[in-house]
């Protein structure tokens, strides 16, 4: 048990890095990453070569939580079979002496021994308590079900612990953006991350297909929660693999899209421009919505176009996008998160995007290496372009038209076959914990001291096993049964009993 306590301890240390620095796959910015390696340009490779930025998928997350798990085996199945024996187990024999106890009493039956013993017996019974009679004694315990919920924690920490396992071997998780109107299927080539677990069937994928019809958001208008999110719903076509005919369903935050235990969660949203790129001959190169990402509360955005099919050069456009266009002392900012008065800010590049050759890229990012700065009178060139607005370089190099503003919605994508069975693993811990706080368990034993033609002497001991509370009382109602006149009325106050005769 040490042990376990201590890979437990181990766990949660393991755990710090991953609530701390942005894990990829998981969070819910697709960004997060990349802007701290840009920020962090030292830092960021060691981190990386440690795991840190996948601290759950790490192999030495893994190696802990594996022997944990046999720690935990090795320290339950032996405590589960000793529980459940102390669940069957008979009350034990009475002390050679009740001196000790917290409680006991002598009384006085009119009954023979044996016949008191009967009476005291199945009032025991009739309380709940398992008895058993041997000879001239009677040996009663109640509160066997704390041992039973000390059984059932155990043994759903167990389930607990596997059921988190048999997630982290079969799982996945992926994540894609999608701009109003395109559609996604469930095959790995779609995803834009994809993190497939030690054995998850990648080619078994559950089989269906969406499309993103409309995505609508509200935000708070009033003065002083101007801004604020209200409601978030994307309005998905469905495509069942079965033949069936497609569906419409609404997703929302905390209402996924469930399909056979594959979830589709809303996790985030933002704008896409609509472009149309021709470069220098005047042919349209690109045309389309790109996805901008945001990079505040109120959802400015930074994106970049691409249009390698130009000529007679490649070209590049990288910029930001404001909803709500505003000018203030620091310059252009967004005064809104919904999309009131839409701006595009943009400068241009020519060159070689190294998209034919070289490792693959990001589609959020230009790789400058081989681009050079559109320039005009010397300077930067660069616009700013409301809908409808033409941007057009210097020398004829080819132009972008702003034509619209469409939104996207992030969506992950996850299989976890263990989720249901931690959930009913974790209520029944919980279950088992308080069934075994809340439940007192004790022990009574009644015997006969002696015996003869007025009666019997018998003596009763009780013993608390828990801690908390006391069994104040439970001698009273076990002997009250058996007790004769004599034993009640020697039991009262002196002044009762001087009180009796007068009263008569």
């Amino acid at each position: 048990m040490r042990t376990a306590v201590i890979l437990l301890g181990l766990l949660a240390l393991a755990a710090v890095p991953g609530s701390l620095l942005p894990q990829r796959n998981v969070a819910s910015d697709p960004n997060a990453v990349l802007q701290f390696t840009q920020d962090n340009p030292t830092l960021a490779p060691w981190l990386d070569r440690l795991g840190l930025f996948e601290v759950y998928a790490s192999p030495w997350f893994a190696a802990i939580y594996i022997l944990l798990l046999v720690s935990m085996t090795g320290c339950v199945i032996p405590r589960c079979l000793r529980l459940w024996r102390a669940v069957r187990a008979d009350p034990p024999p009475a002390p050679s002496s009740f001196v000790r106890l917290s409680e006991r009493r002598e009384v006085h039956a009119a009954q023979c021994p044996s016949e008191a013993l009967r009476a005291i017996a199945a009032d025991l019974k009739s309380r709940g308590f398992r008895v058993r009679t041997t000879g001239g004694e009677v040996r009663a315990e109640r509160g066997y079900a704390r041992e039973l919920g000390n059984l059932l924690f155990h043994l759903s920490l167990l389930v607990l612990l596997a059921g988190i396992a048999l997630g982290r071997l079969f799982g996945f998780e992926g994540r894609v953006a999608l701009v109003e109107g395109a559609g996604f299927s469930n095959v790995v080539s779609q995803y834009d991350e994809f993190s497939p677990r030690a054995l998850t069937d990648v080619e078994g994928l559950e089989p269906f297909s969406f499309t993103l019809n409309d995505f609508e958001a509200s935000f708070e208008t009033a003065d002083e929660k101007r801004g604020e999110p209200r409601q978030f719903r994307a309005e998905l076509e469905y495509r069942p693999d079965d033949g069936s005919t497609s569906k419409a369903v609404e997703v929302e935050p905390n209402h996924p899209l469930d399909v056979n235990e594959t979830k589709v969660f809303l996790t985030g949203h933002g704008y896409a421009p609509k472009v149309t790129v021709r470069d220098g001959r005047g042919d349209v190169v690109f045309t389309g919505p790109v996805i901008f990402l945001p990079n505040d509360a109120s959802y400015a955005s930074d994106g970049v176009v691409k249009a390698p099919d130009a000529r007679p050069t490649e070209l590049g456009f990288e910029g930001f996008f404001l909803p709500t266009a505003a000018v203030g002392d620091r310059g252009p900012y967004s005064a809104f998160p919904d999309a009131l008065n839409p701006q595009l800010f943009l400068t241009a590049f020519t060159g070689d995007l190294g998209m034919s050759d070289g490792p693959p890229q990001s589609v959020y990012t230009l790789v400058k290496d081989d681009l050079q700065q559109v320039r005009a009178d010397g300077r930067p060139f660069a616009k700013a372009l409301s809908v409808g607005d033409t941007m057009r370089l210097p020398n004829g190099e080819g132009s972008l038209t702003f034509d619209g503003v469409a939104r996207f919605a992030n969506f992950q994508i996850a299989y976890d076959p263990g989720k249901e069975v931690s959930l009913v693993a974790a209520a029944l811990l919980l279950l088992g914990v308080t069934t075994s706080l809340l439940i007192r368990r004790r022990r009574v034993w009644v015997r006969v001291v002696a015996s003869g033609p007025d009666g019997t002497r018998l003596e009763a001991g009780a013993l608390p096993l828990t801690r908390r509370g006391g069994i104040t009382g439970e001698i009273d109602a076990v002997l009250t049964a058996v007790s004769d006149e004599r034993e009640k009325s020697s039991d009262r106050p002196d002044t009762e009993r001087a009180a009796g005769p007068e009263k008569e």
